[in-house]
């Protein structure tokens, strides 16, 4: 007799209610399939109705079509919940807010992130913005500020310029009293560059009164005792470390001194006395620390 091995036989493959319910779309699937039928039904519907005679203008239709469609959307979950703001450190916050102009539970589908960029744009300390709707519920907005770098000092008045050497309008130079103070036509595109310097030695950088810019080529230092150097036009940093060196190892800008000439890389010259050189009145400044303009 043969035996025969029977065949087993493989279950049957189950489709239930519970495997199709498995694969039904998120709710944030749902919301942004929402969005796209709402654009499309906007400009079908409204050709529909004007065709037929249901509208006086298609313009007009679409005007009423899409505040209906914008309210259905916010119904629906498309409704601005969260703003959020980063890079915000002088921007009033208040003045963002008013940019925006997008409140909370309305239709985040009509809020225009391209007109709030070149609104924020144009306030005082944004250089750059970037704004996106993140749907379904969020307004992402960040701010690129312009970083107070000196006081520009002219015709005495004192206005603030930034890393690239442009004013920032619409600011209280009082309130940046502690950033070094620039004198020159030509002081704020080199500002950047000669602050970079000076901050290689804090120590002397914190008795600079302000640096003047002396006929487009190189600096002169005012310190807080009245104190005149002279930097050469070529290879400044060299001869500002001579400087801070002379002054921690002697005091020399401690001295009886009227200036000191540092234009001649192999010699040091002083004028010693308390006569002061010929220069124009000193302007008030925002702050009490002496502030030259720039000398004749």
């Amino acid at each position: 007799m043969i035996l025969r091995r029977s065949k087993t036989k493989k279950p049957a493959r189950r489709f239930g209610w519970r495997r199709i319910l498995s694969t039904r779309p998120s709710a944030r699937a749902v919301k942004l399939s929402l969005a796209a039928v709402l654009a499309a039904s906007m400009g079908g519907g409204g050709w529909w109705a004007w065709s037929h005679g249901a509208a006086e203008s298609i313009d007009d239709l679409r005007v009423d079509a899409g505040r209906a469609a914008m309210a259905f959307s916010a119904r629906m979950g498309l409704a601005v919940h969260d703003i959020r703001i980063e890079g915000r450190v002088q921007t009033d916050a208040r003045d963002v807010r008013a940019v925006l102009d997008a409140r909370r539970g309305a239709p985040i589908l009509a809020f225009d992130p391209y007109a709030a960029k070149a609104e924020l744009e144009r306030l005082p300390w944004v250089r750059n913005a970037t704004v996106e709707r993140r749907l379904p519920d969020t307004i992402l907005v960040q701010l690129d500020e312009r970083v107070p770098l000196a006081l520009w000092q002219r015709q005495g008045r004192f206005t603030l310029i930034d890393s690239e050497g442009k004013e920032i309008p619409g600011t209280d130079p009082a309130k940046f009293s502690d950033r070094p103070i620039v004198v020159g036509d030509d002081a704020p595109e080199h500002a950047a560059a000669l602050i970079a310097l000076l901050e290689t030695e804090p120590a002397l950088l914190a008795r600079i009164a302000a640096a003047v810019r002396v006929g487009g080529r190189r600096w002169n230092l005012r310190l807080d005792n009245g104190v005149d150097v002279n930097l050469p036009e070529a290879n400044p940093g060299a001869a500002y470390e001579r400087l801070a060196q002379l002054a921690r190892d002697n005091g020399l800008i401690d001295r009886n001194l009227v200036a000191v000439d540092l234009r001649l890389p192999d010699r040091l010259i002083l004028r010693v006395g308390r006569e002061q050189p010929a220069s124009i009145p000193t302007q008030t400044a925002p702050a009490p620390a002496r502030r030259p303009n720039k000398p004749t």
